[in-house]
C-alpha cells in the first residue's frame, strides 16, 4: 500500500498546490510518499527545494490509475477533482483526502518555514511563479524608476530577461534561492497566498498583491488580517507597499492544518493492510 500526493501545476497556473502537498509530504516522510505533478519541473522544484524525497510526472489526475493500485492511499490539490471523480476514488483508494475540501485549512512546512532564520532582506517582490503572459514584466519594463526592493524571480518565468529585473530592482534573487529567500525577508509583497502564509510561518510580514488572473480567500485573509493592495500599475503598487509596511498592522496567528489525524488515520490503515496479507 503506497502513499501518493498529485498537485494541478503548470507554467499558466503556478505552483501554489506543488507548495501544499509538498508540505504534506515532507511531514508524512515515514510512509515514504510520492508526489505526483502534471509537470515536471514541479516535481524536480520540489525534490530539489521543499524536501520531497520521490516525484513523478502525471499529466492529468484521471491518469494516476496508470501508476497507482488499487487500496492505495491518494491525497491531491486540483481543481480536476470533481463528484465523479470522487465517487470513482471511493471505490479505488483506501483513503482519499482533498486539500481544498475545507477552504480555510492552510497548508505550511513549519520545519521548513521557521523563524529560526536571521532577515538579512528588509524588502523582497515576489510576484508569483507563473508570469505566461509577461504582463509583470512589461509592468516592470514600464516602470520608470529602480526599487530599493529585491525581486525574486518565479519558477515559470521565461528565461532571458533577468536582465530586465536586475535593471529595476536592487537585486534580483533566482528561483534557486526561494525558501531562503522567504524565510530571510522581513517584509514581502506577493501575489501568491501560499507564501504569504509561509511568510508569516517565518515570523516576517507580508503584503498580499492582488492579481487579477488568481483567487483569494478574502474572508480568510481579513480575518488574519494580512493587508492587501489591488494590482494596478506596478510603480503604483511599490509606493503603496512602502506606505503599508510603515505602519504594519498586528496579524492574527493563522492556524496551520493539523495534519496528526491523516497520519494516524494512514498509519493504521497500512498496519491493518499489512496483517491482513501475511
Amino acid at each position: 500500500m503506497n502513499v501518493y500526493l498529485y498537485s494541478k501545476s503548470g507554467h499558466t497556473i503556478g505552483l501554489e498546490a506543488t507548495k501544499r502537498c509538498a508540505s504534506v509530504a515532507h511531514y508524512l516522510k515515514d510512509f515514504d510518499p510520492i508526489l505526483c505533478t502534471s509537470d515536471f519541473r514541479a516535481g524536480a522544484f520540489a525534490k530539489d527545494l521543499l524536501e520531497v524525497k520521490k516525484y513523478v510526472n502525471i499529466d492529468v489526475m484521471r491518469n494516476l490509475h496508470n501508476i497507482m493500485r488499487k487500496r492505495d492511499i491518494l491525497i491531491y490539490d486540483s481543481p480536476e477533482a470533481g463528484e465523479d471523480m470522487k465517487k470513482d476514488l471511493d471505490n479505488y483508494c483506501t483513503i482519499h483526502i482533498d486539500l481544498n475540501e475545507n477552504p480555510n485549512d492552510i497548508f505550511v512546512d513549519t520545519e521548513l518555514y521557521n523563524e529560526n532564520v536571521n532577515k538579512t532582506l528588509d524588502k523582497t517582490v515576489f510576484y508569483g511563479d507563473d508570469d505566461y503572459g509577461n504582463h509583470f514584466l512589461k509592468a516592470v519594463e514600464d516602470m520608470d524608476l529602480k526599487s530599493d526592493s529585491n525581486i525574486l524571480m518565479g519558477h515559470y518565468f521565461f528565461l532571458g530577461n533577468e536582465s530586465i529585473f536586475e535593471e529595476k530592482f536592487e537585486n534580483a534573487i533566482d528561483e534557486e534561492e526561494y525558501v531562503e529567500t522567504i524565510q530571510s525577508s522581513k517584509f514581502l509583497l506577493t501575489g501568491s497566498i501560499q507564501t504569504a502564509f509561509e511568510s508569516i510561518a517565518c515570523g516576517n510580514k507580508p503584503v498580499l498583491l492582488l492579481r487579477e488572473d488568481k483567487n483569494y480567500n478574502l474572508d480568510l485573509i481579513n480575518e488574519i488580517g494580512i493587508p492587501t493592495i489591488k494590482y494596478t500599475d506596478l510603480k503604483s503598487n511599490l509606493i503603496e507597499f512602502d506606505n503599508t509596511i510603515s505602519n504594519y498592522p498586528i496579524l492574527n496567528k493563522p492556524e496551520f492544518a493539523d495534519l496528526k489525524p491523516i497520519k494516524e488515520e494512514i498509519q493504521a490503515k497500512i498496519e491493518l493492510y499489512n496483517k491482513l496479507i501475511k
